[in-house]
Parts: C-alpha cells; sequence; structure tokens
C-alpha cells in the first residue's frame, strides 16, 4: 500500500491544531510545519544564520535566539522581506519534512501521515499529498483570535490573515472541510468521517 498521505491546511488561527491532534488520536503519524520551523531556525542552524545575515540581530532576543514576534512584525510589514524569509526557511523545513517521512516509512512502510502546514497549498506541497483537507473561519474569528491569542493589535491581526491566501483560494484545492469554530464533539465526527472517506477511497482493501 505505501504511506498514505495527508495534508491538513488553512488560515491562521484557524484551529487546525486541534483538528491535527484528533487526526493524531485515530493511529496516524503528525508532521507538523510550524514545529519543524522552530527547530530548523534553533541558533547555530544555517537557517538561523542565513536569518541573522539578513535582518541583522534586530531579529534576536536576549538569549540569542530568533524572537518570533518581532521577526513576524518584520514580514508581514514588508512582503519583500516576507518573501526572503520563506526563501531561507521552506527548504529547510522541507528537507526535515523528508528526513522524518523516512523515519516513519523505515518504522510503518503502510503508516498515514497528516502533514500539518499552514502553507500548504502557498508553496505547492498540495501536489504531493493524497487528500487534502481545509480548516475554515471566518476572517473575523481570525482577526479576534490573533487578537486574544498573539496579543496583536487588529492591524497586525488583519495583516497576517491577509499574507496567506483566502479561504476561497486555498478551497480550490481541497477535498475535505472541516469548520474550526465548532464544538469539540461535532468536528470529531467530522474528523472521523473524512478520516474513513480517506481510507476507503486509498486502502479500500485494508
Amino acid at each position: 500500500m505505501g504511506i498514505l498521505k495527508i495534508g491538513l491546511t488553512g488560515g491562521i488561527a484557524a484551529g487546525k491544531s486541534r483538528i491535527a491532534k484528533m487526526f493524531k488520536a485515530l493511529g496516524t503519524e503528525l508532521i507538523d510545519a510550524d514545529l519543524i520551523a522552530r527547530q530548523v531556525t534553533e541558533i547555530g542552524t544555517p537557517a538561523y544564520k542565513k536569518m541573522v545575515r539578513a535582518f541583522g540581530p534586530s531579529c534576536l532576543n536576549k538569549k540569542g535566539e530568533i524572537d518570533r514576534k518581532k521577526m513576524g512584525k518584520i514580514v508581514f510589514e514588508n512582503p519583500e522581506k516576507r518573501k526572503i524569509l520563506n526563501t531561507i526557511v521552506h527548504p529547510e523545513i522541507f528537507k526535515k519534512e523528508r528526513v522524518i517521512e523516512r523515519q516513519i516509512k523505515r518504522k510503518n512502510r503502510n503508516a498515514v501521515i497528516v502533514y500539518d502546514s499552514p502553507l500548504l497549498i502557498e508553496t505547492g506541497s498540495f501536489v504531493k499529498m493524497d487528500a487534502v483537507v481545509l480548516v475554515h473561519v471566518k476572517r473575523e474569528i481570525q482577526i479576534s483570535r490573533l487578537i486574544k491569542r498573539n496579543h496583536l493589535t487588529r492591524d497586525e491581526s488583519v495583516k497576517r490573515v491577509r499574507a496567506q491566501f483566502s479561504h476561497s483560494q486555498k478551497r480550490k484545492y481541497a477535498d475535505y472541510l472541516i469548520k474550526g469554530d465548532e464544538g469539540r464533539e461535532s468536528t470529531r465526527k467530522r474528523v472521523h468521517k473524512i478520516f474513513r472517506e480517506i481510507l476507503e477511497e486509498f486502502r479500500p482493501n485494508r
């Protein structure tokens, strides 16, 4: 059968992490792009050194680590700087994902892997997936969540939301939709239903 790849994506603060955990509870492996992004930009890594060269020491905190809040302010204020950051970080994320995928495959050649990635569509990674699941909420909910969760101003929150593809743009590439603002039980049922349908399509004789 081989590895089965499910891409899980959605706009910032759409509620994707909660849904990723629900898929994991069903026995899937999980590759978290945000977690990997933190790992590949730790002090001393190639991406870290390139970021310091590109953005200067102002992107660091007192410990010398990349300050994600400062970086966010820099790149979401300036699309060109965001492109520079993506050029540095995305290749390292993809490389790390491939390493993790090989590790999973060695343990279980028929594993189901959920790739939790906010920029799955924007980076073109969706083409490598067997199925794409899109988590969506209204834009106003995203903004209010960012204000509360990340302690951002409304203007900063709006810029972060607008930096990603809109729901209508992402929808073109999605096989399944999940609302990110529904109750836990209804969301869990939706995740179970989608997972069954994906398995029935790709592993009918499992």
